[in-house]
């Protein structure tokens, strides 16, 4: 299931990660935390708090990340996950996991923290991606994730650069709609808000443009308990279409510059740890 994936085309990158303290010192403690680029960030926090790291990891390196999370729609997803799962116990979603017990190490209690939290909303509905970055440290998840999160190995797919407005392109011109003209959801007739982007079927030659909500109760007609769809027919070519998919592409014109979720990454991880 990953080399396909991983062929895929690049995407911003939000992930959560999980380090593993080689130290023999402090051998077997684990931190987690959230990144939008794997590498330059366990560089950080092997250099210290000087470099860029954690207060929690200065001084106890090497550290090895050896499993992250990711495929989330946004850093604000990403961070919310990561926060959990430092959490658990504060976390209302995670009640039913037992706590740490006193002969169980940190490594596989924060294994089994991930293993539930894969199945609980909403994270259970997301399109996340597990991946095992160190194959000696892998060890099957219990309950094992949703079918439809796919378990990789190896190094992340490369990451997109930031991206730009999806105007001015010939591929994009032929979907939008004609000059002149208000643009209006294909499932309600209603027109779009200036604050609110569009969901658009991603396939060539459909014209679907559609309010988020409105996608989604379509797409949630065969699961009408649910939320938050995962996949579902495009009402206008009939493909089908990923929601995890959908949301990225909406947000790719809004989406702030790296820089500013590098920074970001670095707020978060101050406040989190003070």
């Amino acid at each position: 299931m990953g080399p396909a994936g991983d062929a895929a085309r690049p995407r911003r990158f939000f992930g959560v990660y999980l380090l593993y303290c080689l130290n023999p010192r402090h051998r077997g403690r684990v931190y987690v935390g959230f990144t939008v680029n794997p590498a330059r960030r366990v560089q950080q926090h092997n250099g210290g708090r000087k470099k860029g790291g954690a207060w929690r990891t200065s001084g106890r390196g090497p550290w090895e990340m050896v499993l992250i999370v990711h495929g989330f729609p946004s850093a604000v997803a990403a961070l919310r996950f990561e926060w959990a799962w430092q959490h658990p116990h504060a976390s209302r979603r995670l009640a039913h996991v037992g706590p740490r017990v006193r002969s169980e190490a940190a490594f596989p209690f924060h294994l089994r923290v991930l293993a539930h939290m894969l199945r609980a909303p909403p994270w259970a509905r997301l399109p996340l991606t597990v991946r095992w970055l160190r194959a000696d440290f892998r060890r099957e998840l219990c309950p094992p994730p949703p079918p439809h999160m796919p378990l990789a190995f190896g190094p992340p797919p490369p990451r997109a650069p930031a991206p730009r407005s999806r105007s001015g392109t010939s591929a994009d011109a032929e979907s939008e709609p004609d000059q002149g003209t208000e643009a209006c959801c294909a499932l309600c007739a209603l027109s779009f808000q200036d604050e609110e982007g569009p969901l658009c079927c991603p396939h060539p030659g459909c014209r679907l443009r559609a309010h988020v909500i409105c996608l989604a109760e379509e797409f949630l007609q065969e699961e009408p308990g649910q939320l938050l769809p995962l996949e579902g027919q495009c009402p206008g070519c009939k493909n089908s279409l990923l929601w995890g998919d959908l949301i990225w592409l909406c947000r790719m014109g809004a989406e702030e510059e790296e820089e500013d979720l590098e920074s970001e990454e670095e707020h978060w991880t101050d406040m989190l740890e003070t």
